[in-house]
Formats: structure tokens, sequence, C-alpha cells
């Protein structure tokens, strides 16, 4: 690849109209993934031509011009963000920028399914943390949510992870008559190998075959059989994102819960999200975007990308629209979570 290290001129911080500044980028690196999850992508997904999905050189000028304006953490998502050819060059280089105090932490969100490959090729490049995303420790089950026989090959990577030295939180989406009885499992599974787990509600994003209220699961009616079990204090812990956490008794592992039904996270929200095409998203839960590809192709990316970008955290909104209203979910937009970036 070639060096790309010139800095897009530093700006005024990001702040949105209520004050709250972004600090965090969840930065989409495509759209594709290995797995097909039955509440996030359809079996049969069209995927993006490539000519529209942003150059790894364009992600990385994307990413230093939002640290010019204050973003601190950078999270890479997908789809499946190890499946993009050549993404350990871009991670490479965020890692470097973090070497030279520009970023304070560079992540990502994977299936897991490339970590015993990739696992010990992220810590030298610069990670130290990431989260893996399991549903379940049942081989049939998994199938039945992921569409594919992987679990193995995940488990296997959340190990070669933990051999490499990166710390690794899980995240579990709770599904009402799918891996309901099974949560206190995953549980006990992470605090026997001293790891972090957040479980998430589902949220009404993208046309997929079952319908969602299905498998909703609020976690409010989670907690309490818990506590039955642990010990479970409020806890001061944050990593940037949504999750709100507790502590466990006699565990170094903490249980996370994003809640975007039953707990709206949004009064503290200091992120932005960017699709693997350039839209910038200024909220997880609504439709409105801005697009930053076509500043990055103009003859002026510096005065396009800092237009574009001033007026997408002018119009990020307060929370989003995501609730449940006589047993449906309301607020629906219309893209896959794969799409957005998780």
């Amino acid at each position: 690849m070639p060096d790309t290290s010139t800095h897009i001129g530093t700006n005024m911080p990001l702040k949105d109209p209520f004050g709250r500044r972004i600090t965090y980028l969840r930065l989409s690196v495509t759209d594709r993934c290995d797995l097909r999850c039955t509440y996030c992508m359809a079996e049969h997904m069209t995927f993006l031509p490539k000519p529209d999905v942003l150059s790894l050189e364009e992600l990385l000028t994307l990413s230093r011009a939002f640290m010019d304006r204050g973003v601190r953490r950078i999270r890479l998502t997908g789809g499946e963000p190890l499946v993009r050819r050549n993404i350990l060059w871009l991670i490479r280089e965020l890692g470097a920028e973090v070497a030279r105090g520009n970023l304070d932490e560079i992540t990502l969100t994977t299936n897991g399914t490339q970590l015993p490959a990739m696992a010990a090729d992220l810590y030298a490049a610069g990670v130290r943390r990431i989260n893996v995303s399991l549903d379940t420790l049942d081989p049939a089950l998994f199938e039945r949510i992921t569409r594919r026989d992987r679990l193995t090959q995940v488990l296997d990577g959340i190990q070669a992870a933990k051999d490499a030295g990166l710390e690794v939180k899980v995240n579990t989406v709770a599904l009402k008559g799918l891996n309901d009885t099974e949560l206190p499992d995953i549980l006990a599974w992470c605090i026997e190998r001293g790891l972090d787990l957040t479980f998430i509600e589902t949220m009404p994003l993208g046309e997929v075959e079952e319908a969602r209220e299905d498998h909703y699961l609020p976690l409010t009616d989670l907690v309490p059989a818990l506590a039955k079990r642990w010990t479970l204090t409020p806890s001061g812990h944050r990593t940037g994102g949504p999750a709100r956490y507790y502590n466990i008794e006699g565990s170094s592992s903490r249980l996370g819960l994003i809640t975007p039904l039953t707990g709206n996270f949004c009064d503290g929200c200091n992120r932005m999200r960017v699709t693997c095409t350039g839209r910038i998203y200024m909220c997880l839960g609504q439709d409105n975007h801005v697009d930053l590809r076509a500043a990055l192709r103009s003859g002026n990316a510096d005065a396009g990308l800092a237009a574009a970008m001033d007026r997408a955290v002018g119009q990020k909104p307060k929370g989003h629209d995501f609730a449940i209203e006589g047993g449906r979910m309301v607020g629906t937009v219309g893209r896959h979570m794969s799409q957005t970036g998780g």
C-alpha cells in the first residue's frame, strides 16, 4: 500500500446540537460477511459492487479526518471486517496512530471466524481488545442462527485471541425462543474464562425472514434471573460504547447490557457511524445521513470533508426512535446492520 501519512487540516472538535462531543467512530470496512445471522442478514444478500466501497486508503483518510476533529477511539466493523482483503494494512496504519498518541485505541467487532489465523497479527498491528459476536455455545443452534456450521472455528478464534494477548469481550444477542434459556450458561462460560460479556436486545434493522418480535427478549426480564445466581452490582466501567456494566462478585468478568428498546442509552451518545460506502449516519436508529464519499473523491477533499462533517454533526438527533408499542417494534429502519456497521 502507498504511504498516505498526510493528515487533513485540523478543525474544531465535533460537537452535536445537544453539546455532546463526538469522540468515537464506528467505521465499517465492508458489507460482506462469511456468516448469515438470521437477525442481521437475509439468507441471499446482494452485496455492494466494488466501486461503491471506499478503498483502504480512503478509509484511512476518513479516519484521520475524524481524528483531527476530536475522535479518540475507532472501532472497525462490517459485515465482518476481517474478510476485507488487506485489512491488516489499515489496522497497522491506525495502530501507528495509537503509537503516536493521535488515537487512544483501535478496536474491532468480529464474528471470530478469522481469528485463528489473524489474532497474532492483530496484536502486532496495535489492537489490544476486540469484541466477538457469539450467540450460543450449542453447535446446532449456532448453525441455525448463523446459517453456517462454524462454532468450533469461532471458539478456536476466541482462544487464539486470548493466547495472542488480546482482551476479548463476547457480544450475545438475546433471542427469545432460541438462546434465552442458555444465556446464564453463556455468562458462566465467560466467567470461567475471564471474559467480559454483553447481552444485546435485538433491534429493528433491515428486513429479515422472521418477525423480530418473535424473538425479542427484553433484558429487564433477564437481569432478575441472573441475579439469583450471581451478585451483580452496577459498575462505572465504560468502553466508549452504549453498554452499561455490572460487576460480578467473585469474578474478574463484567456483564454489559445494551438495551435500545427497554432502556434508551442515547443521552451520552458520543458516536457516529460511517459505512463502507462513505455514508455517515448520525444515529443507528435513523435513516438521515451525509455522503462523505463524494467529498473524498472530489477535487478538494479537505474542504469537502470538513463541510460534510459539520453538516452531519449538526443533524445528530437526541436519540433513536426504536420502541415497542402494542407488541410491535416501531422506529424500524430499512438498512441491515451489516450495511450500517455494527
